[in-house]
């Protein structure tokens, strides 16, 4: 053989060993494009860095539960294959919960390295269905009630405090109601938490056919509370009602006022506190397709993308979310300035005692309904 017929032979056989070791990691999400973004372009060069031959590809399957059911739906219509092109799901608590149900996912927390560094209930209960092992948080977003210190010396500080407030304040506590955004929603389940007796059958089940008519004298309460407050616009129209000094406090989630004040949207010198006894909050998942075609793979990214390094400079850096892991792991990844301004008003201790979990998935829709039937109208 000649020297110019065994370098090709050569070149030949590297590429065909390259092709064979080539994979491609399939990482689908629901959530905005800063969710797709996110992936694409700062975890995927990392991750790929570190896995010669490894391609990261991430498809955004939209916004809210209706991106997350998008999820479902494309592995459903996959049901009779033997592997999914969905390796990683990055989906909400709602379609967590169904998915693991149905036996669409795989346990695999205990397999990462990681999976000892988030002790939150969220990562074992998802709207009242046992998911522990099933999901690892992405990160944890956080509904709190943001206020205007030079106009609250002393803000209330729980729900009963609040309501006697807002009568002495008539329109300055402003929300969104049930439309608009999940800031004004989330609110509403603090509501019913706090004043239904039901705060801990709420959360994490069973349904009770005669809840709601237990719910009445607090959605009445909450009919003749919304009679002294602005309703906004939603989310982004409470914070744009607080900026003008329209009203003086309202429901936000926390990543969204400290990016508006990163950016100069916002009013610098708003503070943030959570009501007692608690307001919810939510995380996105990280899970693993029971079929994946590179499930070591899939176990292996998840790992990465949980561990205090990338937490802090990617979810804290990057969206000033809360970790996904608990707050202590990533303290040391963050330097004290970075850490002072996501906890400034809220701290680590607080969001554990007063971060509670959004309703279980039936109460989550009927309290929904009934405030259309009983507070709305």
């Amino acid at each position: 053989m000649t020297l110019k017929l065994i370098s090709v032979s050569l070149l030949a056989a590297a590429a065909f060993t390259s092709i064979a070791h080539a994979q491609t990691l399939n990482v689908v999400t629901a959530g905005d494009t800063n969710m797709v973004d996110y992936i694409n372009d700062f975890l995927a060069p990392r991750f790929e860095e570190l896995h010669p031959g490894v391609s990261v590809r991430a498809l955004g399957t939209g916004p809210g539960d209706a991106g997350s059911q998008a999820i479902y739906e494309k592995i459903v219509a996959q049901a009779d294959a033997d592997t999914w092109d969905v390796d990683v799901a990055v989906i909400h608590q709602r379609m967590a919960g169904q998915m693991t149900e149905q036996g669409m996912l795989a346990n695999y927390r205990d397999d990462i390295e990681t999976g000892h560094l988030v002790t939150r209930s969220t990562a074992e209960n998802a709207l009242g269905v046992n998911v522990s092992g099933y999901v690892m948080p992405m990160f944890h977003s956080q509904i709190a009630i943001a206020y205007n210190p030079d106009l609250i010396s002393e803000p209330p500080q729980s729900y009963e405090d609040l309501v006697q407030w807002a009568a002495e304040n008539p329109g300055q506590f402003g929300y969104n109601g049930i439309t608009g955004g999940m800031a004004g929603v989330g609110f509403v389940f603090g509501w019913l938490s706090a004043f239904s007796g039901m705060a801990d059958q709420i959360a994490n089940g069973p349904w009770d056919d005669g809840a709601v008519e237990e719910w009445a004298p607090a959605l009445e309460a909450l009919r003749a509370f919304n009679q002294n407050v602005t309703i906004t616009p939603g989310n982004a129209g409470t914070l744009d009602a607080m900026n003008r000094g329209e009203i003086a406090m309202g429901p936000v989630w926390m990543d969204m006022f400290y990016t508006w004040v990163a950016d100069g949207r916002l009013n610098p010198n708003l503070q943030l506190l959570i009501l007692e006894p608690g307001m919810p909050g939510q995380p996105m998942y990280y899970t693993v397709a029971e079929r994946a075609a590179e499930p070591e793979l899939a176990r292996e990214f998840i790992a990465f993308a949980t561990s205090p390094e990338i937490q802090a400079e990617g979810i804290v850096g990057q969206f000033n979310w809360f970790p996904g892991i608990d707050a202590e792991h990533v303290r040391d990844q963050m330097d004290q300035d970075a850490w002072d301004r996501l906890y400034a008003d809220v701290s680590p201790e607080i969001m554990a005692e007063r971060g509670i979990s959004m309703p279980q998935a039936d109460y989550f829709q009927a309290i929904l309904e009934a405030y259309e039937r009983s507070v709305s109208n």
